[in-house]
């Protein structure tokens, strides 16, 4: 994922996920938690390190599937150093 800002600052965030089984609703999900995160008063970068994390954890499932703040929570402490 790449965050463009406005001010032309470019952040990439790698995926997060190893196995990818089904992409079905990844695309909500990102755009969910990112709102979510800036609607909780996040920063633009906050709030793609959290949508990209939750993408990474639907993924890989079957179908549609959901990301739970626990699992967010493991999956951000799981990659802290990458």
């Amino acid at each position: 994922m790449t965050l463009f800002e406005a001010d032309g600052t470019e952040t990439h965030f790698p995926a997060v996920a190893t196995e990818v089984f089904d992409v079905t609703g990844a695309g909500d999900t990102v755009v969910s938690t990112f709102a979510l995160a800036v609607a909780a008063g996040g920063t633009l970068r906050q709030a793609a390190l959290l949508a990209n994390h939750a993408a990474g954890i639907v993924v890989r499932e079957v179908g549609t599937a959901c990301a739970t703040p626990e699992e967010i929570r493991v999956s951000l402490a799981r990659h802290a150093d990458g």
